[in-house]
């Protein structure tokens, strides 16, 4: 049976589409589509009727995708910018009605938490995951049978738009202060996985990823996308999403960096899966 996810991010839509049975699931492909809702919420503070029918457009492209695929069973979940956005709600229900379909607003922390289904996640010890998003950043250590979540109001296109606080990264380093012996920092999101990759590197020192930070930092947009073939939503942020990494990584004496596929459409798809299977949800047919 097929199962999928939408995640409404702060940079981008995406979906991901699975293959399961009772035992097991398995990615088959996934969509992603550059709508930055973020931009018009931090700069705004909510989100427009047009970019509300071109979010409509996207999600029903999406679902036609899915009917075409035999998928009944989808989650869609929404993060930073629509739980930001002063009229979430309205936004909200616009959106569902459009759509026929629940849309859940989840915050900061249940996105951390997510992290969790990672299916490494709590077989680590002394590492953090961090989620560094467009709107948000969220962190996840598993140590001795305890989970540490935390999500700040710091990301990639929140920072590129100067809505950054003071308080905020203050907050983090005061969290950041609090964990130890973490050795080894992975990063999610395509903007951790992207800079790896150009720097054709599964895994890095946290002093060469402080070099080659800089390095990328001394490109112009146009530069980063003729180099290393970056989409412009890529281009324009991705060393704003550097900065956070690098501040966790000096604060935590960070050792090892890397990445990995794993996102918040993943975990969604993994907890559908896993509440599908233990017979908490079941689809009826008529």
């Amino acid at each position: 049976m097929k199962i999928a996810s939408i995640d409404i991010g702060t940079n981008a839509i995406k979906s991901k589409i699975f293959e399961t049975s009772p035992s097991s699931i398995s990615f088959i492909g996934g969509i992603r589509s550059p709508i930055r809702l973020g931009e018009e919420v931090f700069k705004n503070g909510y989100l427009s009727d047009a970019k509300l029918k071109e979010l409509v457009k996207t999600i029903k492209k999406y679902q036609k995708t899915f009917r075409n695929e035999g998928i009944e069973l989808y989650e869609i979940v929404a993060t930073s910018a629509l739980r930001n956005s002063n009229n979430s709600e309205d936004a909200r229900r616009y959106l569902e009605n459009k759509i026929n379909h629940p849309v859940r607003i989840i915050s900061g922390l249940e996105e951390a938490k997510l992290i969790s289904y990672h299916p490494k996640a709590q077989s680590n010890i002394n590492k953090i995951y961090v989620d560094a998003g467009g709107g948000s950043t969220e962190c996840y250590i598993y140590e001795n049978g305890k989970h540490s979540i935390q999500s700040f109001q710091l990301g990639a296109v929140r920072l590129m738009l100067k809505k950054d606080k003071k308080s905020e990264w203050k907050r983090m380093n005061k969290w950041l202060a609090e964990q130890e012996n973490i050795d080894t920092l992975i990063g999610l999101g395509g903007n951790i996985k992207a800079f790896l990759n150009i720097n054709k590197s599964k895994k890095m020192s946290s002093k060469d990823f402080i070099k080659n930070a800089k390095n990328l930092k001394g490109l112009n947009i146009d530069e980063k996308i003729k180099k290393y073939n970056f989409s412009e939503d890529r281009a324009d942020v991705i060393d704003y999403a550097m900065i956070i990494f690098e501040r966790i990584i000096n604060q935590l004496k960070i050792k090892e960096i890397r990445s990995t596929k794993w996102g918040v459409s993943d975990s969604i798809a993994v907890k559908t899966f896993n509440e599908l299977y233990s017979k908490k949800i079941s689809i009826y047919k008529d």
